[in-house]
Formats: C-alpha cells, structure tokens, sequence
C-alpha cells in the first residue's frame, strides 16, 4: 500500500499543476496589481526630505541673507510661514485638484482632505492612488506637496521687504489652490498639457514650478510697488554668509528635486542626478564669466546665483538630456538669467527685490524651450521630433505664464481689497519687517 502512494501522489501532482498555477492566479487577480518596491519607496522619502530641506531651511537662508539686516527675520519667517500654509492647503484640497483624476484642466475631490489614502493592513500594503506605481501613495503626496511648497516660497522673493504678513497667508493659500494646482493637473495629473498629441517634457517643474512662481512673483512686484527708496538707498545684502549656505543647500537639495521625479531609483534618476550637478556647475562659472566681461570683480552673490539659474535650467531638461545637452543649458540659461537680472529689470525699473523672475521665471522659460531642442530620444525612450517638441514647449510656456499672471493678479486684487491693501505702512516698511510685523530683532 505504501508502494503505491508513493507512486501514485507524485502523479496527481503533477496532473493538478495547471490548476493550482490557476488558483495562483485567482489569488493575485483579487490583490493590488502595483507591489510596493522599498528601494523606490526609501528614495522618494529621501528625495521629498531633500526637497523640504531646499526650502526650510535652504531657501530662508537663501533669501534671508539677501535682504536689509532689518528684514531677515521677516524674509525667513515667509518660507516657514509658506510651508505651514500650503501643507495643510495641500492636505485640504490641493492634492486631489492637482494629481486626481479630473478632466483636462483640474483634478476632481476624491482626495478632499487625503480622503481614501490609508493603509490597507490586511496585505501590510500601502494603497496606492489608481493602482499603479512602486511607492505608497502617501509618499507620493508628500513629495508634490514640497514642490508646491517650495514654488510658493520662490514667489515671495519678488516683493521681499514690503508686503503685509496678513495678505501674504491669505495670497499664499489662493494661488496654491487657483494658480498651482492647475497647473500642476495640467502637465503631470493627466491634463491638457500632459495628454496632447506632442506632450511638454516637464520632469520636473520648468514650467510648473519655475516658470509659474517666476511670473506670479513678478506680478505681484509690480502690484505692490518698488521698495521705499529703491534705485536711490542702498540696498545691499546683508549677509552673505547666509546666502551662500542657503545655496549650498539648494544645490544638495536639487538633487531630490530632479533625481526624485523619476519616482524610482532607477537609472533615469541617477542621469537626472549626473545632468543636475553639471548644469549647476556651468551656470556657476558662467555667472562669474559675464561679471568679469561686465567689469564687475566675481561676486560670491554671482556664484550662488549662477548656481541656481544653472539647477533652474536643467530642472524640466532633467530626464530627458544627455550630459553634453546638460553643460550646454547650464551655460545658455545663466547668461539668460544674468540678462534678465541684470539688464532687464534695469530697462523696465521694476523691484524683483531677489530675482525671483530674473532666475526662476526667465531661466525656467530659458530651459523649458531648450528642452525641447536638445532632448535624446535614447534617454527617455520616446519617439519625440524636434519641430513639433520645440512648439509643444513654446506653446506651453506661453499657456503657463498667460495662465498665472492672469490669475495670480486677480488674487492679488482680491487680497487686497480684504487686507485693506497688500502693502505694508511706509512707517512699518522703514522700521523693517522684523519689528513692525513679528516684534522681533537680530543683533
């Protein structure tokens, strides 16, 4: 008897197969099609830190140290006081408008107040949005939410020294909610942008963040008004010794910037990572280059600055360049953003107090069409030609900076007419934001 079930179980095994491969199968059908891979899951909660850490504390120190000694508070407490603000408007509404499906120009509600993204603890999986992707969908939220935090934050350092705190919460939470999430929706959630016939080649926020955050703080520097004194006081900055740690920062968070919108750790992101330390590094040198040819001597404010326009540059190029194409928008978009900082805010007299327009929005522009020229179809796999990507990027970027500063002045009205005007007192703007606004002052 023993004999024969030993000859005849391995049989029935091997004639039932098939049919556990089925019940396999029926297994895995009723589970989420998308596996959690921790490696991707470590870099994107890195990469979303790093990004946090661009603006808290890379961007206060950036600007801080570029404004009047009474004003530094003031200029830092703008990043913080931003990063507040927008977590909770983008936990609120921000999210789901942004990155939900919606149709071509927003996102719909069914993430109001992050409703719905939870922890599936039966599988010890995190849900994730639309079944798909390698990270938890909580990650994912957390990483968009410091890119909104950081293009708010950008924004501010048009009109630095002069606005009240007051109007500043309120401009903040509208333009996250009627500027940036569309825009966002537009070219990464699935809209008009993302899902044409030639789609933009944004990796990771030309004209989302930059472009965006450039012209809206342009706006909003011509509303407001040049600085009490501007063209005829001195303005120096105060310290430079916290502009150049804030660039320093920056610079090491742009690699979570760029590298972490491929949203794995992959080998696009490791290109991203290569392509972003050499743009940055030519727009350094190239800055110092046009002050020399100026007659200027090179300025520690020329190297951060050059540095910035440079990682500006390759931000929407990120993912889709080849070291080469790399060095060449590094240079290109810092002699851009030098002119526009430079000359073109001379010409025109407007008060872009920290150039907010001159790097970020002129140098975001600068890089987004040159995208559209140098990308390699061998690096992102597509089929792409270079007439029709070059006028899908110059159309886009024309949509963007018609869209914000359209919208972005109609807040502005608005905010004002609640603030009771966006300005602050000309008393409290001599005193200096770090007193009048916050009752509070450096040594």
């Amino acid at each position: 008897m023993l004999k024969k079930m030993i000859y005849v179980i391995p049989k029935i095994l091997l004639v039932s197969l098939p049919a556990l491969s089925w019940a396999a199968d029926l297994d895995d059908w009723w589970r989420p099609t998308a596996q959690i891979d921790t490696g991707n899951t470590a870099w994107m909660m890195m990469s979303a830190i790093l990004v946090l850490f661009m603006t808290i504390p890379g961007l206060a120190l950036f600007y801080g140290g570029m404004v009047r000694k009474k004003n530094v508070l003031g200029t830092m407490v703008h990043s913080f006081a931003v990063a507040a603000v927008v977590s909770i408007v983008w936990m609120f509404i921000g999210y789901s408008l942004a990155l939900t499906p919606g149709n071509a120009f927003i996102g719909g509600f069914e993430r109001f107040m992050l409703n719905g993204m939870g922890f599936d603890k039966a599988h010890e999986m995190t849900t994730l949005f639309g079944g798909s992707g390698t990270v938890p969908e909580s990650v994912f939220m957390f990483f968009q939410m410091t890119f909104a935090i950081i293009s708010m934050a950008i924004v501010t350092g048009a009109f630095a020294e002069r606005m009240k705190f007051s109007a500043l919460l309120l401009f903040c939470a509208a333009w996250i909610i009627l500027v940036y999430a569309p825009i966002c929706h537009w070219v990464w959630g699935g809209g008009f942008m993302a899902g044409a016939e030639t789609p933009v080649m944004d990796f990771a926020g030309g004209t989302v963040v930059h472009i965006n955050a450039g012209v809206a703080g342009l706006v909003a520097a011509l509303m407001i008004g040049k600085r009490l004194g501007y063209g005829r006081d001195m303005m120096s900055p105060h310290n430079m010794v916290l502009t150049l740690t804030g660039a320093a920062m920056l610079w090491l968070g742009w690699f979570g910037f760029n590298a972490g919108s491929a949203g794995a750790a992959d080998a696009s992101a490791g290109m991203a990572m290569a392509v972003t330390q050499i743009a940055a590094a030519a727009g350094a040198l190239t800055w110092l280059l046009c002050e020399k040819l100026a007659g200027h001597k090179p300025s520690a404010l020329g190297l951060a600055s050059g540095a910035v326009a440079g990682l500006v540059g390759i931000t929407p190029a990120a993912g889709f360049v080849m070291p080469q194409a790399a060095l060449v928008i590094g240079v290109v978009t810092a002699i851009g953003a030098y002119f526009a900082a430079v000359t073109l805010k001379r010409w025109f007299g407007y008060d872009d107090s920290l150039d907010a327009f001159g790097i970020h929005g002129f140098g975001g522009i600068v890089g987004s069409i040159l995208t559209g020229l140098l990308f390699n179809n061998t690096v992102f796999g597509g089929d792409a030609h270079i007439i029709s990507q070059l006028w899908a990027q110059i159309k886009d970027v024309a949509v963007t900076i018609i869209y914000s500063a359209i919208v972005t002045f109609v807040i502005l009205k608005i905010v004002g007419w609640i603030c009771g005007g966006l300005r602050l007192h000309p008393e409290a703007e001599r005193e200096g934001m770090d007193v009048s606004i916050h009752g509070e002052r450096i040594e």
